[in-house]
């Protein structure tokens, strides 16, 4: 017996849902999610109602949730810098160990090493000597991402305080607060995670799956704990986004959901960002936002004078005409237009309207290159998708300025249809071929050793 809305066999399933939690929905109040039938004939419904302190139309309310965003939103911020400094503090403290060691066995020496071995001894400490300051400028830094962790724990229970009491006090105070916490953050990240391209490791295969094109990723903004695996097979007219609950559910196949998209995808750019795919409405120039937990389009707009339909694809076609991806700095946006002559165009976005924020022409003629991936506010092109490609050329957005690069990697499968960088991981996720595959990336960057922030 199908389900109906007769009260007497109508069970309800309510999830309220505190601010912490609560994303961007297109609209407040209840929101049924499914529906189904039990084995006694009951109807079974799970709805999601607001939190019962949120009135929908208290403009303070929706205030103090947005400023919870804001600080969920730094809070998993941080957790993805610590993820990705770890390794770096841990070499450079094995690189102390090191020094210490020399240095003692100099001490000891007294006489009794070859004139030879004395000197290749000093000669090597000479070398980690600068790893010094560096290394005490590294636990300068862990000591002030610890306080500001500490800051943003404090910060919440504030407004959870205050969302609970639901007063007005001391809003604006708080506001300052977690813009000032936002503003340390992007410091810190610029300062311990950035860098320049210098080196892509040799190419780890995860599984071989589906097509010749497709997509896979993981969030890039997502908590350690959240570890789950999304798959697009094919680069036009699909509509199926399999979303696996870890990395080894993904290589074994099991342990996955569905999602339908209410607007099929072009090409195989996509990127998840904050719970919400970012992708490429088929046949057209439309930025989609699909949110997988509210399983809605968020927002979708145009791309202003973007190419679409396989009109500015890079070299391998498949309708790549825009390729959509996340670094250090946020959601960026690569196409082309026939005002910029068929040259690449890398726009960042807002990733909440996907507003175009600024715009950088970088004089690189996209069907020339094989694929792009964003690192650190910079557009890192290879210069072709077959056998024996390499980063051969990088855009700064931070100084409107360009470089041509000498960067190989291994491209095993002979044919990348998707290439990506996942700032939380410091990885570049490949699909080659039918093959999923991973790279680790080198970056350089110089610690400052003044004390300046």
């Amino acid at each position: 017996m199908p389900c109906s809305s007769t009260p007497p066999h109508l069970s309800l399933s309510l999830t309220p849902i505190s601010l912490q939690t609560l994303f961007q929905s297109p609209e407040e109040g209840w929101q049924l999610y499914t529906s189904a039938q039990a084995p006694d004939g009951k109807c079974i419904c799970t709805a999601v109602i607001p939190a019962q302190s949120t009135c929908s139309r208290d403009g303070r309310s929706r205030e103090l949730r947005q400023l919870m965003e804001k600080v969920q939103n730094v809070s998993q911020s941080m957790e993805v810098l610590e993820l990705r400094t770890y390794r770096d503090l841990q070499y450079v403290r094995g690189m102390e160990t090191l020094m210490r060691s020399l240095d003692a066995r100099l001490r000891a020496a007294d006489g009794s090493l070859s004139a030879k071995s004395f000197q290749e001894l000093k000669d090597r400490m000479t070398e980690l000597l600068p790893l010094s300051s560096v290394l005490e400028q590294y636990k300068a830094d862990t000591r002030t991402i610890v306080r500001l962790r500490e800051d943003v724990r404090n910060l919440s229970g504030s407004l959870a305080t205050i969302q609970e009491e639901m007063g007005a006090y001391g809003y604006e105070d708080l506001q300052q607060r977690v813009m000032a916490l936002e503003a340390r953050l992007h410091a810190c990240a610029q300062k311990l995670g950035c860098g320049k391209l210098t080196g892509v490791s040799n190419p780890i295969t995860v599984r071989a799956m589906g097509s010749r094109f497709g997509s896979w990723m993981t969030d890039t903004m997502a908590p350690s704990a959240d570890s789950r695996v999304w798959y697009m097979d094919g680069y036009y007219k699909g509509r199926r986004v399999l979303e696996f609950r870890t990395l080894g559910d993904f290589i074994k196949g099991q342990n996955f959901i569905q999602h339908l998209l209410p607007q099929p995808w072009a090409g195989t750019g996509h990127v998840v960002y904050n719970g919400s795919l970012f992708y490429n409405k088929y046949q057209s120039n439309v930025v989609v936002k699909y949110h997988f937990r509210s399983r809605s389009v968020l927002v979708q707009r145009s791309l202003p004078g973007a190419g679409y339909n396989n009109t500015f694809p890079y070299s391998w076609g498949g309708f790549s005409d825009m390729d959509f991806m996340v670094d250090e700095s946020g959601l960026w946006a690569v196409y082309t237009t026939n005002q910029n002559a068929g040259n690449i165009v890398v726009s960042r976005l807002d990733p909440h309207t996907l507003e175009v924020m600024r715009s950088w022409d970088t004089g690189y003629p996209k069907r020339s290159a094989g694929e792009a991936f964003m690192i650190c506010g910079v557009l890192y092109v290879t210069n072709s998708h077959l056998a024996g490609a390499k980063v051969y050329f990088a855009y700064f957005t931070n100084t409107s300025s360009y470089e041509y690069t000498d960067v190989p990697f291994h491209n095993q499968y002979s044919h990348i249809s998707m290439l990506d960088y996942n700032p939380r991981e410091r990885a570049l996720y490949t699909w080659n071929n039918g093959h999923q595959v991973l790279y680790n990336v080198t970056l350089f960057h110089v610690i400052s050793t003044s004390g300046d922030p």
